[in-house]
């Protein structure tokens, strides 16, 4: 048996539905802040301390189209460093800059869809619908945390759930279901088994 507990993570404590102040057997629970720099030097520090067996995300995103509707449940097979800038040749990326991460450890009774991370939430109809053809969905630290974990050589995975549609009511409908989906998507990982509270 591995004495390597496992790390599950979220970027602030209502997404994690409880969980913090139980942890299940097994694991330790933290909280990586917002966005993927915070997240991703978050991630670093805790991997660094706690040397997991392997690390779960879990957490909202809001959807770019009709794709996934709010409440579904969804697993991130990789993380996608976008920027409208960038795709609208505002900006640009040098070719040796890292923009891509893959799952490295699924949660296979989820379905898997490509996680976009833009440097901030996108509030257009117009960003959503530049954005969806690269990925269904978006969320703010995912890069980060799967960055810190391929630098540590350490499994990784992301479960989230969708709050929001993605546009001028994002943040109105995150504000109204963020807590209630997290419950959800927490309910739905022990469901399955991946890990039993405590």
């Amino acid at each position: 048996m591995n004495a390597r507990p496992a790390l599950l993570l979220s970027a602030f404590p209502p997404e994690l539905a409880g969980m913090d102040l139980h942890p299940p057997t097994g694991w330790r629970v933290a909280c990586t802040g917002v966005g993927a720099l915070t997240a991703g030097v978050t991630t670093a520090r805790l991997l660094a301390a706690l040397v997991p067996s392997k690390v779960l995300f879990v957490g909202t995103c809001g959807a770019y189209d009709e794709r996934l509707a709010i409440g579904a449940c969804l697993a991130a097979s990789d993380a996608l460093a976008l920027s409208l800038d960038v795709l609208e040749a505002r900006a640009y990326r040098p070719e040796i800059e890292s923009s891509r991460w893959p799952a490295t450890w699924p949660v296979p009774f989820l379905p898997r869809v490509s996680v976009a991370v833009p440097p901030g939430i996108t509030r257009t109809l117009e960003g959503a619908q530049r954005l969806a053809p690269f990925a269904p969905v978006e969320n703010l630290e995912l890069t980060g945390v799967f960055a810190a974990c391929a630098g540590a050589g350490i499994p990784c995975g992301a479960a989230l759930a969708v709050a929001n549609a993605v546009g001028p009511e994002a943040h109105a409908q995150w504000l109204a279901h963020h807590e209630r989906v997290s419950r959800e998507l927490m309910a739905t990982l022990v469901h399955h088994g991946l890990f039993e509270p405590a």
